[in-house]
């Protein structure tokens, strides 16, 4: 561990460079808990430069914790849409309406106050508490534990409890007394622009006379690649009714659950939003949507429709990787379904989606006919 003149000199260069090279970001303008707040929780599995028009587009509509608390959850949940992983946005409301009951509006300003809150853990903490408050916490997430661990040419992979404990140590012997926040967010900074994964630029480095894995020449196998879980394939079927008019029908979360198959939520990977017709498909995809759509959503459909077989929909989630089998039925009118909602196909934004249903939507507003092979499956293409 760095102490004395050293850690002095190494603290000085780190904010310098931070000062003269952060970049311009939105939430770096304000020291308001709820936005520095918002902006964690949505970088959480999401780049920075995907983030930042929602993270603008949720203030402009939820400017305060106040007006997140009232919200409708469907209108939270719109605006999050596309974001992904939307259990955040759930426990982002749940947590605002702890705030609201139990901290008079105010995010809380300790430490443990903070870690009750729903979706709030020790890094999210110190983030928020550090940067909106001034607290003396050390951050650690990825990008701060592989500056650390270069620094100190930890081995072996990173995440497993006593190094992670190890470099959580560490940070907490790097970070200042005075502007903790920015400290953190310096650490941050070198880790997304400097030191990188793959091909760090040490030589823009500011701190490169520190870095022990530089001296040793391990910067590129430090740290030590995860091992990977195996990705499962997941097929799915999903129906896209369509109008004279090219409206669609989507169906509630509230009121309809996707047919799971073994093993899978469906429902969760749609993300309990509204959706298309849908179903896991284990043979044939077409006939086993067909019976899944008269049984569970709309009795009368007519035998003969026409289903028309669309594009494949591929969508990755964590170790999953989908397939969804779209199949497009026209009709002169839309049929009336207890909780669903009529609307454009080209236009969904009304209610919150999933991307993987937008996605559908997407391969919908075709017309041409894909391989027949896509369309039943009769290889199981499914292996729950």
């Amino acid at each position: 561990m760095l102490k004395g003149p050293p850690l002095t000199r190494f603290r000085k260069k780190l904010l310098a460079w931070f000062a003269g090279s952060r970049r311009d970001l939105p939430w770096r303008r304000s020291k308001d808990p709820y936005h520095i707040w918002l902006s964690e929780i949505m970088l959480q599995q999401t780049r920075v430069a995907a983030a930042i028009p929602y993270y603008e587009r949720f203030l402009e509509h939820l400017p305060d914790v106040q007006a997140l608390a009232n919200a409708p959850e469907e209108e939270v949940l719109r605006l999050w849409s596309g974001l992904g992983y939307y259990s955040r946005a759930h426990n982002l409301q749940k947590a605002a309406r702890q705030i609201v009951a139990e901290h008079n509006s105010q995010f809380p300003a300790t430490r443990d106050e903070a870690l009750r809150l729903a979706g709030i853990g020790e890094y999210t903490a110190a983030a928020i508490l550090s940067i909106a408050y001034k607290r003396k916490l050390a951050v650690l997430d990825g990008n701060v534990a592989r500056v650390l661990a270069r620094l100190s040419a930890v081995r072996g992979e990173l995440r497993s409890r006593g190094r992670w404990q190890r470099l959580q140590a560490l940070a907490d012997s790097l970070v200042p007394s005075q502007a903790p926040g920015d400290w953190n967010e310096a650490m941050m900074e070198l880790g997304a622009t400097i030191c990188t994964p793959r091909s760090p630029r040490c030589l823009h480095c500011p701190v490169a006379e520190f870095c022990a894995a530089r001296k040793a020449g391990l910067t590129d196998v430090i740290p030590e690649k995860n091992k990977k879980r195996a990705t499962v394939e997941v097929t799915l079927a999903s129906l896209v009714l369509v109008d004279a008019k090219a409206d669609t029908v989507l169906l509630s979360p509230s009121r309809h659950s996707p047919r799971s198959g073994k093993g899978h939520d469906v429902a969760g990977l749609l993300s309990r939003m509204w959706h298309f017709p849908t179903t896991g498909v284990e043979r044939d995809a077409e006939r086993e949507l067909r019976t899944y759509v008269r049984d569970n959503v709309i009795h009368a459909l007519p035998s003969r429709a026409k289903f028309l077989a669309l594009s494949p929909v591929h969508h990755n989630v964590t170790h999953r990787r989908i397939t969804v089998l779209p199949f497009r039925v026209e009709l002169d009118e839309l049929p009336d379904v207890p909780g669903a909602e009529k609307l454009p196909l080209r236009n969904l934004g009304s209610v919150p989606i999933s991307s993987l249903t937008r996605k559908v939507a997407k391969s919908g507003l075709s017309k041409v006919e894909a391989p027949r092979r896509h369309s039943s499956q009769r290889h199981s293409s499914l292996r729950f």
